[in-house]
């Protein structure tokens, strides 16, 4: 008889095999400099935790029109490509394997990072919110522009250079941002997307420009090295849908036809902050999809691995407990303590809160006088 799954079982996505199913989801750290290009700091923080199966990097913005963080890289200028070169190269030299989330920020954008311009979107419906302006100031969200067909098409292209960019820059695959509320996922919800033509309307004409943007990265790369990520409910970035149970069903069962590598869904278990009361939809898409899915949103250890054993997914991506323990891996594996992150420098600058989180010891005694350490004395060498 097979013995169940759990978070250390392998597990092959398009044509990598995983030691583990610990992803790091993607996190955006603000630390690329003021040109979008990627740092040395970078390369430590990436390098470190190569022994999680996958690392998908922080968003990276696909073009000039697509950025409006402060602090977020790119992957549209050569200087992008060979910094990030550089770091897929120290997480290779460590055993890992990497992904480059493609992001687009659409109308949580601004047009201080515009240079002027309006920021683009399905509809023209401002944000409720603010944008930390490059300077630290508070700006609050602008009437976004509505987006012609030309413009979707001009998106589509920047999503498939930056895909191709992303292998020039030793990455093994891609993952599109279709969460959270950014342009993707503007699309995808009727809070956000009011058109009336074809990327309007009903569930399939609003996952049109993912599937889309999909498609164009899979004919540029290989849909083997391409994956996307979803958020079912969560109403981040002042974003929501009236049925998504519907919209959701509609896009996975769309995106199934290209063989992805995997899908990630962001659906918040209670207590996290991105729960929003509804039935879970994990296991339906789990199946609507077919493929490797990847859950993410509140986990540790003992629900991730019955996630995995009840077969609502395949692994688990873990955002906040990645940030402050590089060696999550062994912590998980050992059950050891973790190390609390501090939100105050999530996005600053610097590296206090960025490579200054302790690891375990790995401190091995005399042979005369080994024994096993107690969790408890470990973590504190």
């Amino acid at each position: 008889m097979m013995e169940e799954p759990d978070l250390f079982t392998p597990l092959s996505i398009g044509k990598l095999t995983l030691p583990n199913r610990i992803l790091m989801a993607p996190m955006t750290r603000g630390r690329a400099d003021a040109h979008g290009s990627p740092t040395k700091p970078m390369e430590t923080y990436y390098s470190d935790r190569a022994d999680s199966g996958l690392l998908i990097s922080e968003g990276i913005c696909v073009s000039p029109a697509a950025r409006g963080w402060a602090g977020a890289p790119g992957l549209y200028e050569p200087a992008h490509i060979a910094g990030w070169q550089r770091i897929t190269d120290a997480v290779h030299a460590n055993g890992g394997r990497i992904f480059a989330q493609l992001w687009y920020l659409g109308r949580v954008s601004h047009p201080v990072f515009l240079s002027g311009a309006t920021p683009w979107a399905p509809s023209p419906i401002a944000a409720n919110g603010h944008v930390h302006a490059p300077d630290g100031t508070l700006v609050s969200c602008v009437t976004p522009h509505e987006m012609s067909i030309e413009n979707i098409q001009s998106v589509i292209s920047d999503f498939a250079v930056a895909a191709k960019s992303a292998i020039e820059a030793g990455f093994d695959g891609v993952q599109i941002h279709g969460a959270n509320g950014y342009l993707p996922d503007q699309f995808l919800r009727d809070k956000t997307n009011h058109r009336s033509d074809e990327y309007g309307g009903s569930a399939r004409n609003r996952s049109r420009l993912i599937l889309e943007i999909a498609e164009a990265c899979c004919l540029a790369i290989g849909a083997e090295r391409v994956s996307v990520r979803l958020s079912t409910r969560n109403q981040y970035n002042d974003i929501d849908d009236s049925d998504p149970a519907t919209t959701f069903g509609t896009v996975s069962k769309g995106l199934a036809q290209f063989g992805l590598s995997f899908l990630e869904v962001v659906e918040g278990l209670p207590g996290n902050f991105l729960y929003v009361p509804g039935e879970p939809l994990l296991g339906d898409l789990k199946r609507s999809f077919g493929g490797v899915l990847v859950a993410n949103a509140g986990y540790d250890g003992a629900s991730a691995t019955a996630a995995i054993r009840r077969g609502d997914a395949d692994a688990v991506s873990f955002g906040v407990p990645y940030l402050a323990n590089p060696d999550l891996v062994e912590r998980l594996k050992t059950g050891a303590p973790l190390n609390a992150a501090d939100p105050e420098t999530f996005y600053s600058p610097g590296e206090p809160g960025y490579l200054t989180y302790p690891r375990l010891s790995k401190v091995v005694p005399p042979a005369d006088k080994q024994r096993q350490f107690s969790l408890e004395e470990a973590s504190r060498h």
